[in-house]
């Protein structure tokens, strides 16, 4: 079971309109497919991340510094290989500038995730185990929420609530719901509307991305104390994450969920001590991956929080499966807004009454399409998209 090659393999995909958020816009789907080959006929495979502005960073770090120390390696010693790719020299510039070196350890840290979730596929397939019997096998079944309640041009409460009821013709528990970038009142407005449309057993959680500052976000938590608002993610500006965060968790009585911008377990400690979330979202593609995510998770559940995901079902359903404080698995049902979703696995896992199965084939069960790879493979050199504002 030893590794021969590893691989990565960037794709983009534009889209077809552009999605506010907010503090920020898309127009493009990035994501990084990375394989694992084995001497035994295996190849992990997987796909994650949506990273734009270090794409090439990340690829260089994977194909040119991490595969010479892999090859030869077993596929089983994910801990040691984990620990190999943390510590090896990367030539990244280190300055002791805290905030400025950060984009230079998220590179090596999303490199890191890439290879690893591809180790874990790897393992599982080798095993022909799913790789959340591999983590603990807790369910097989994650509830599954929607990522919606986007801002557009000439889209109004018609429009809004049409989509809201839709997640609930869809099947879906319920959705995590876009706020922050209009004043408080209507967005406070906005969420009573969907309460209003939905009923009171659909879920509504939501997420401002980081757009308020502490007394705003405690304001809105105030006013929409009576529509029973699952959890408020990422309510408070960037630089004021810790305490702020802990003053709105305090005052505002709803659950506060942070912790998708973290890279690794070290910040995803600072909030639980400071604490400052009731709810970590951490990112497996961008926080180092499967061997790093598992960390957090025991961590967390000693300390009574709760584990969501930010986005990436196609990994979060194994890790959100595997612990008995995982929370909701997260989807895009707009085809638009995250085609790859759609379009790269060959089959997506079956979602039924309010819930997702976990693929029960071996490793992650999700099979790329090659073609899709072909397609929108894009070489580092070219990956350019400004597509944040």
């Amino acid at each position: 079971m030893n590794i021969t090659d590893v691989k990565a393999i960037p794709l983009v995909r534009s889209l077809d309109e552009t999605f506010f958020g907010g503090t920020y816009r898309i127009t493009s789907r990035n994501t990084l497919v990375t394989e694992v080959w084995t001497d035994n006929g295996v190849v992990g495979q997987a796909f994650g991340g949506d990273e734009w502005r270090y794409q090439t960073e990340i690829v260089r770090v994977i194909e040119e510094k991490f595969k010479p120390l892999l090859i030869g390696e077993d596929v089983r010693d994910v801990e040691k290989l984990w620990d190999r790719m943390f510590y090896c020299e990367l030539d990244l510039e280190n300055r002791s500038i805290h905030t400025l070196d950060l984009a230079n350890k998220a590179v090596q840290m999303q490199a890191i995730s890439g290879v690893d979730i591809a180790l874990w596929d790897a393992l599982g397939k080798s095993l022909n185990t799913p790789v959340y019997k591999l983590l603990g096998g807790f369910r097989d079944e994650v509830p599954v929420v929607a990522i919606g309640g986007y801002y557009a041009k000439d889209k109004g409460d018609r429009e809004l609530i049409a989509e809201m009821v839709g997640y609930q013709e869809m099947g879906l528990t319920g959705v995590k719901m876009k706020v922050g970038r209009v004043e408080v009142a209507e967005d406070v407005r906005r969420v009573q509307i969907v309460r209003k449309a939905t009923g009171p057993d659909f879920v509504i959680a939501c997420d401002a991305n980081q757009a308020w500052t502490p007394d705003e976000a405690i304001e809105f938590c105030h006013r929409v104390a009576d529509l029973n608002i699952r959890w408020l993610e990422e309510p408070v500006q960037w630089y004021d994450q810790l305490h702020g965060l802990r003053r709105v968790r305090q005052a505002g009585k709803i659950p506060v969920s942070a912790g998708q911008g973290e890279i690794s377990r070290f910040g995803c400690r600072d909030l639980i001590l400071s604490e400052a979330v009731d709810i970590l979202n951490v990112d497996v593609t961008i926080a180092g991956g499967i061997t790093e995510w598992r960390k957090i998770a025991a961590m967390a559940g000693m300390l009574d929080i709760s584990m969501g995901h930010h986005e990436e079902p196609q990994v979060a359903i194994h890790l959100l499966a595997s612990v008995a404080n995982g929370l909701y698995v997260e989807i895009f049902p707009d085809r638009d807004r995250d085609p790859m979703w759609y379009e790269l696995p060959v089959q997506q896992p079956v979602i039924r009454d309010g819930y997702m199965k976990v693929p029960y084939e071996s490793g992650l069960g999700i099979a790329l399409n090659h073609e899709v790879i072909s397609k929108y493979f894009v070489n580092p050199s070219e990956v350019h998209n400004p597509q944040v504002s």
